[in-house]
């Protein structure tokens, strides 16, 4: 999941970015703001991924902002430049701005930035997932994630309180975003490997600590088995069964 947040006042802009990111299961809108404090403690406090800056915002000099919030996060976010006018692309580019939109924004312009986004910029792993369905909007924790199943085109997501949570999305989807301590391990499956209390290679399953489910792994999954079982065995002894 990569979080966006928009610096703007321009109602227009706004939904025009918004109904584009819309068509991306990846991004989610984490606010907006024009207030220079305000826009400054939300990207300090949530760490987006990207952020959408209308430079005319801020007259005076725009991009003292990027280069403050550079010397408090270390992670820092992909910047777009939004702007009415082109007189400013050369310090966009001299500021690190990963791209530049000409207002009035047109959706294939923005659609364009997305994907480029999309392809060169990594997706940072999160402590959280949002599930959107319309205007629901439901988070849920990785490290509260036992593993997750595949149902044809939707995955489940089998929780440590017990609750088993749908989305309508390929496991593949969420095969990308979730934290290295996940792995794939059949064409069904993922696993959260800080549950994982056994792995019997003779009957091809992972036991799940706590509700004792058995999670089946395949042979074409070995490596990850393999990958996960040495992490899992930093100090390991001969048992007597």
């Amino acid at each position: 999941m990569r979080n966006y947040f928009i610096i703007d006042n321009d109602s227009n802009a706004i939904q025009n970015i918004k109904s584009v990111l819309e068509d991306y299961y990846e991004f989610n809108c984490i606010g907006v703001s024009c207030e220079y404090k305000e826009a400054m403690n939300t990207i300090l406090k949530e760490s987006p991924d990207l952020v959408f800056f209308n430079i005319d915002n801020f007259k005076d000099n725009p991009f003292e902002f990027a280069q403050e919030l550079n010397l408090f996060n270390e992670d820092f976010p992909v910047f777009i430049a939004v702007s009415y006018s082109k007189d400013r692309i050369y310090e966009v580019i001299k500021s690190g701005f990963f791209d530049f939109l000409l207002c009035p924004l047109e959706e294939l312009e923005i659609r364009k930035t997305v994907l480029r986004v999309l392809k060169k910029i990594p997706a940072r792993s999160r402590k959280n997932i949002c599930l959107k369905s319309y205007k629901d909007y439901q988070y849920l924790k990785t490290d509260e994630i036992l593993f997750l199943k595949a149902d044809n085109n939707t995955t489940d997501f089998y929780m440590n309180d017990g609750n088993v949570i749908s989305a309508f999305k390929t496991l593949k989807t969420f095969e990308e975003i979730l934290p290295n301590n996940f792995h794939r391990i059949h064409k069904s499956y993922i696993i959260n490997k800080n549950f994982v209390s056994r792995i019997q290679y003779g009957k091809f399953t992972c036991t799940i600590k706590r509700n004792d489910y058995e999670v089946p792994f395949t042979k074409t999954y070995i490596d990850n088995i393999e990958s996960m079982n040495r992490a899992l065995s930093e100090y390991s002894y001969q048992s007597l069964n």
